[in-house]
Formats: C-alpha cells, sequence, structure tokens
C-alpha cells in the first residue's frame, strides 16, 4: 500500500479516537519507515514493505484504545531535545517547559548553580537545564530504579555530564543542603480525577497521583525543602490548573518570599515559585 493511501485511511480510523488523527498518522508512519515526516509528503507514491505496514497497523489499534504516540515510538522531543521514553516513566510535555524557563531565569546571575531536581522520570527537566547551564551540578532523584535507568540513558545519549542520577524518596537519601535551586514536577492528579480515564492511563500511577486530592507530594516537598536550599535559593514546583492558589498559599507559610504562580501558554495555572528566607 501506498504510503498516502495508507496515511488517508489511517487518519479516518483514528478520527473519532484522538484530537490529531492526521498527525498521530504521519509521526508513527514515519516511525515504522525510519524517515522524517517530510518524506511522506515528498514520496507519496512508495509502497510500503508487508512488516511496515504490519508495525503501522498494530500501533494504530493501540493509537485508538488512546495508547501514547510517545510510548509507540519511543521518545519524545521536550525542550529541543529528544528523550527516549516507556511505561516507566511520564511523557514530557510542552507545559513542562516552563520549569525549565523559569529556572533559567533565575539561575541566570549564580556562577556553578546546584539543582536538585525531585521525581525525574525520564530526566528531561535536569538535562535539560544541564544543556543550557553546563556550569551547573545538578542532583536528580527517582524512587524507580526503572525510571533511573531511562533517565541514564537519556544522559549517556545526549553526552551530558553534569547531571547525576540517585534514588530517592523524595529527600530521603539528600545530604547536601546547599541547593541554589530546587525543582520538581511531582505526583499532583487526584486519583478520581476524570483525566485517569484517559490516555493517561498508560502512564506510571505512581507518577501521576498524590493523596489529599493530588496535594500530598506538593506539600511534603513544599514543607522540607528549606533544609537543603540555600539563603534566597529557589524552590519551583509544578502543580495541576486548579492547585495554584494552595501551593502558594503553601510556600508562603513555609517561609518564601516572592511565592508566585505563573501560567503556561494555555493561560492556565502551572508552577509556584518562591525564593527562600532564613532567620
Amino acid at each position: 500500500m501506498r504510503i498516502d493511501t495508507t496515511l488517508k485511511d489511517a487518519t479516518a480510523l483514528l478520527e473519532t479516537h484522538t484530537s490529531s488523527p492526521r498527525l498521530d498518522a504521519e509521526i508513527l508512519l514515519s516511525h515504522f519507515l525510519d524517515k522524517n515526516r517530510s518524506y511522506l509528503f515528498a514520496w507519496p507514491e512508495v509502497e510500503l514493505t508487508e512488516k511496515q505496514r504490519q508495525d503501522f497497523n498494530q500501533a494504530l489499534v493501540k493509537r485508538k484504545d488512546q495508547y501514547p504516540v510517545a510510548y509507540l515510538t519511543g521518545y519524545q522531543e521536550f525542550w529541543s531535545l529528544m528523550f527516549a521514553v516507556n511505561e516507566s516513566v511520564l511523557i514530557p510535555r510542552a507545559d513542562t517547559e516552563l520549569l525549565v524557563e523559569t529556572a533559567l531565569e533565575k539561575l541566570a546571575p549564580i556562577s556553578n548553580p546546584r539543582i536538585l531536581e525531585l521525581g525525574t522520570g525520564s530526566g528531561a527537566i535536569a538535562l535539560s537545564l544541564a544543556s543550557e547551564r553546563p556550569d551547573s551540578e545538578i542532583v536528580a532523584t527517582d524512587l524507580s530504579s526503572d525510571a533511573l535507568i531511562v533517565a541514564q540513558h537519556n544522559k549517556e545519549a545526549l553526552k551530558i555530564t553534569n547531571v547525576s542520577f540517585l534514588q530517592s524518596d523524595w529527600f530521603n537519601q539528600i545530604d547536601q543542603t546547599d541547593f541554589d535551586l530546587i525543582i520538581s514536577n511531582p505526583p499532583y492528579i487526584d486519583p478520581q480525577d476524570r483525566h485517569m480515564q484517559t490516555g493517561i492511563r498508560f502512564e506510571p500511577l505512581s507518577a501521576l497521583c498524590a493523596e489529599d486530592k493530588g496535594l500530598a507530594d506538593l506539600a511534603t516537598i513544599t514543607n522540607k525543602a528549606s533544609k537543603y536550599l540555600k539563603t534566597n535559593g529557589w524552590l519551583m514546583l509544578e502543580h495541576g490548573y486548579d492547585q495554584g492558589d494552595i501551593t502558594t498559599e503553601g510556600l508562603k507559610k513555609a517561609g518564601y518570599k516572592n511565592a508566585t504562580c505563573l501560567k503556561d501558554l494555555p493561560g492556565n495555572d502551572r508552577i509556584t515559585i518562591g525564593q527562600l528566607t532564613k532567620s
């Protein structure tokens, strides 16, 4: 079957199952052809091999069930870098780039900053920061040993040397207490949230959901981070669209000045930041 016919049929098949049927079909087909998407338009008459057709059709069956495209291809772009992903880690999302952007802004005046990332998953945040600040020293933790395998793979693939990965339940294995920045995209979804019935259900539950309606891990990090930060160090947390006020108030109560909630591109509350003051 030709590329153009295959794409047309795949788009029709996915029409009622995904919000981006054509794009999904193009990404998957280019993946199984081992070509970039521009090849699909330059060579529409090319015939698929039998194996390519079978692999593509199997992927379409999974995609109809909302299985994530990134897990089907095995990679996801973030901060213009390519990260390997599998079901052990969350899929990096564009909204989380706000964390990286804001961190780089606040760290700009600091030479050789020391950074702690909690819940690194694929390593996307830590490795993105490291790529922009090769003078930084970054420790990135995760409780999941499987996630850390993925993160280490990405570190080696990207040839980044200034990040070290550590298995830790939040701060439990952290001895260093002079970080300039602590940053995290922790679990913050209520287990009863309706979104857990969508394609997100294929991602690791432990990295998505937290107790107390999604607020438990945000509170844990907020209440413990001050011990590990320098005076005037920054804490930055990603959270849900309806958790901005309570997270900001939590930082203020924990002694952070300039506690502010920032919105993502769609205009939703996305991250809260604060600068530590110590008596």
